[in-house]
């Protein structure tokens, strides 16, 4: 068995998952997919199939039982064992533990801002910050209303420190679009750098 299957981030969270209580892969998909954006973007059917298999294999998960639902097909449901249960212990303590440099798009997007040009660049981060504003305000909402409902805080843990994170890029874009328009962040005059970045389509439509 391939180290690197193990290494999936989709083995952390099947594990949680299966720490909770036991369940068959579809609805573990599903749950997946209702607690985090992320999962819901890039885990497919295929892939936590697979995941389980692996879990499987390496002794860390086991079938329990088999449901029925209707006319459906017999699922299988799965639980954490003994193995499955100290392995989740170990990947959370040195998760939390050790802080790892964490590569986004927007970073490694950010490394070539210049390339927009400073209309460009103010243009883009002022849409980036709305958008995320909006999305930030929205998730503030669903928490509030999770914590209103009795949810104890620590099982939304996670979409508190999402939020942390989502203010702190807000602010620091609103941040950065404020030394730009008053000059404090300097702006290379090499026209490699400084040229305004094509329409998008929605810009061209805009300007009909």
């Amino acid at each position: 068995m391939p180290r690197r299957a193990l290494d999936n981030p989709i083995v952390l969270a099947v594990l949680g998952l299966l720490l909770e209580q036991p369940s068959h892969p579809h609805q573990m998909l599903a749950e997946l997919r209702k607690r985090s954006e992320n999962h819901a973007a890039a885990i497919t059917r295929g892939t936590l199939y697979n995941t389980v298999a692996v879990l499987t294999e390496a002794g860390w998960v086991a079938p329990q039982s088999r449901q029925r639902s209707g006319n459906r097909p017999e699922r299988t449901v799965y639980a954490l064992t003994e193995e499955g249960h100290d392995e989740l212990v170990r990947r959370l303590d040195s998760q939390i533990r050790n802080p790892e440099r964490e590569f986004s798009r927007f970073l490694g997007a950010v490394a070539y801002l210049g390339a927009l040009g400073m209309s460009g660049a103010v243009a883009a981060l002022t849409e980036r910050a709305q958008r995320l504003g909006q999305r930030t305000d929205a998730d503030e909402e669903r928490l509030a209303e999770a914590l209103a409902a009795g949810v104890p805080r620590l099982h939304v843990i996670e979409a508190e420190y999402a939020l942390c994170l989502a203010r702190a890029e807000v602010a620091w874009i609103g941040s950065v679009i404020d030394d730009l328009r008053t000059g404090s962040l300097t702006w290379p005059t090499d026209t490699a750098t400084t040229s305004a970045p094509p329409a998008t389509p929605d810009q061209k439509e805009s300007n009909a």
